[in-house]
């Protein structure tokens, strides 16, 4: 790694000095730092000046009511991973994210809006410099995709999907609209944020049944995912009367699989298969890790369908 570049970090108190200041030419919004700083530190971007949003303190608002939840997008993943009254599939990717001192750190709004990632992106500059960058940064070819002009690094952060699969919304600084809409199908832009615009809060409807998140990595920590699934599942009399599931770390952006056709039907070994096949259907990961793009498709298509036996049994994680 090499040293961070100059840059004048400014504090903002409020919101909209936050998103004025975000909007000038080279601003980057920092909040805990996590994913940003790593990047810097391998090259990866020289912005003028970083708008730190620790000192505003409307984002650290967590409000559980009745009728739905709003978390600020400044309360950290460990806080959390421990609020008992919060979903279970958003308390789990929670902790399921890195180690304790970066979940102590990072925010929620910092994880919805983590970099895309490539093994051809997240190297030294040396490294990346020798093989002519790549389109995402510096380059004009994706060395995943070469014969394409799109972008295939994936989106790989934990608490997105979890929150597509509780039906989220999610509250910027110009609107709010569901969460699956903050993303771009491109690895280089994957967010669909205009200059300025920052991420304020998450709104949670009231939640319907159970719900879960489960991941696989190459170690047991610290490790971003090679997929990643959320579920959330109702039923009613034996039979699945609600049931949204989300990916990461298998395409450019979370995504929502279309499960139209189980809703309906018994939670059963059927419904597993045929779960197993959308996801694999649905999951697009390319070689943008070490690990195999048809492994982490058949790990996410295997993670959804225990996922489904686990919730359908009432078990927990």
């Amino acid at each position: 790694m090499i040293s961070l570049p100059s840059f004048a970090l400014l504090r903002p108190v409020t919101l909209d000095e936050a998103s004025r200041l975000a909007a000038e030419p080279d601003a980057r919004v920092i909040a805990g730092g996590t994913g940003l700083v790593p990047n810097l530190r391998l090259g990866i971007g020289a912005p003028r000046s970083l708008v730190s949003l620790d000192a505003v303190s409307e984002l650290k608002d967590l409000q559980v009511i009745a009728s739905g939840t709003r978390i600020g997008a400044g309360v950290t993943l460990q806080t959390i991973s421990e609020h008992a009254e919060l979903p279970a599939a958003l308390r789990e990717a929670a902790r399921s994210v890195a180690a304790p001192a970066h979940r102590a750190a990072a925010t929620l709004g910092g994880n919805l809006c983590l970099d895309t990632r490539c093994i051809y992106y997240n190297q030294s500059e040396h490294w990346r410099r020798s093989n002519g960058y790549c389109l995402k940064y510096g380059g004009d070819t994706c060395h995943v995709a070469p014969q394409g002009k799109k972008c295939r690094a994936a989106y790989s952060a934990d608490l997105a999907p979890a929150l597509i699969a509780l039906d989220a919304q999610v509250e910027t600084t110009a609107r709010v609209v569901p969460l699956e809409d903050l993303y771009n199908d491109d690895g280089a832009k994957h967010l669909a944020l205009s200059a300025g615009e920052i991420v304020a809060a998450v709104r949670l409807p009231a939640p319907k049944g159970r719900s879960g998140y489960a991941k696989a990595r190459v170690r047991g920590a610290i490790d971003y995912p090679l997929a990643g699934v959320a579920m959330a599942l109702e039923l009613r009399e034996g039979r699945i009367a609600h049931l949204r599931v989300a990916l990461t770390g298998t395409n450019s952006r979370p995504v929502l699989v279309n499960t139209d056709a189980l809703v309906g039907g018994k939670p059963d070994a059927a419904a597993g298969a045929a779960l197993t096949k959308l996801v694999q259907k649905q999951a697009g990961p390319m070689r943008t890790t070490v690990t195999a793009a048809d492994y982490r498709r058949q790990a996410a298509a295997t993670l959804a369908r225990r996922l489904l036996a686990r919730l359908s049994k009432g078990e927990q994680s």
